[in-house]
């Protein structure tokens, strides 16, 4: 049973400025324990103002590690880049922003496997992962298509797979990477952000339909203990 509380607010504005605390607050919380922060944030347009708000916050960002959900496979110069919208904002701020992909590769299998690799590395689990979710239920790069299993159901190890969309998105049909279904699952706290009540709807249906879900994101979520914050506003 997905453990779901749902945050609805009255405008994008608001609910950037209440994320944004909520999300310093995690970071904050992490450095107090640990004395360090790892942290996997979104691409797309929804998060851009929460990232301004977050930016404001008087955090110790060079103990706080950034990585992406997901990433396109593209030149960091290339505006279809998850990692240069995140580093924008908080590379000036001292925080280690971590790309996991490291240029643009014709070979998503291979791509994927070196980001897993990188991730390795890290000091793991996360201690946050925000999620967003698509108009088609994908979120981070968990698409449909011939990597959704290995997404889904590869070894929990796993922290990376690459990923090919059948069909391709048209806003930026490429190959991808993204963070796997255990890897999202890891974390010690799990965040959505999503708008609009089409999207709404969608998520609600995943959510109640499991793993029998039609869409990534209820699959992604089937069977989660993790309880689950979801912030929404209207568009």
């Amino acid at each position: 049973m997905i453990e779901a509380e749902w945050w609805d607010y009255d405008d994008t504005d608001e609910m950037a400025a209440a994320v944004a605390g909520d999300v310093g607050f995690i970071i904050e919380s992490a450095l107090d324990a640990r004395g360090q922060a790892l942290i996997a944030l979104p691409g797309g347009t929804t998060p851009a103002p929460i990232f301004a708000k977050l930016a404001e916050a008087r955090i110790k960002w060079k103990n706080v590690t950034i990585i992406p959900t997901d990433d396109r496979l593209v030149a960091v110069s290339d505006p279809l880049s998850n990692i240069a919208s995140i580093a924008k904002i908080f590379l000036p701020l001292g925080a280690r922003v971590m790309p996991i992909v490291s240029e643009a590769a014709a070979d998503h299998t291979a791509a994927g496997k070196a980001a897993d690799a990188r991730l390795q590395d890290l000091h793991w689990p996360p201690d946050l992962v925000w999620l967003g979710v698509g108009a088609d239920g994908h979120t981070a790069s968990i698409f449909p298509g011939p990597d959704l299993e290995e997404a889904l159901n590869g070894p929990n190890a796993r922290r990376a797979v690459g990923v090919l969309p059948d069909p391709m998105p048209k806003e930026a049909p490429v190959a991808r990477v993204t963070l796997t279904r255990a890897a999202i699952l890891s974390a010690r706290t799990l965040l959505i952000t999503v708008t609009g009540d089409a999207k709404r709807k969608m998520l609600e249906k995943a959510i109640e339909d499991g793993p029998l879900s039609s869409v990534p994101i209820g699959r992604v979520l089937a069977d989660t203990e993790l309880p689950i914050d979801i912030h929404w506003a209207a568009e």
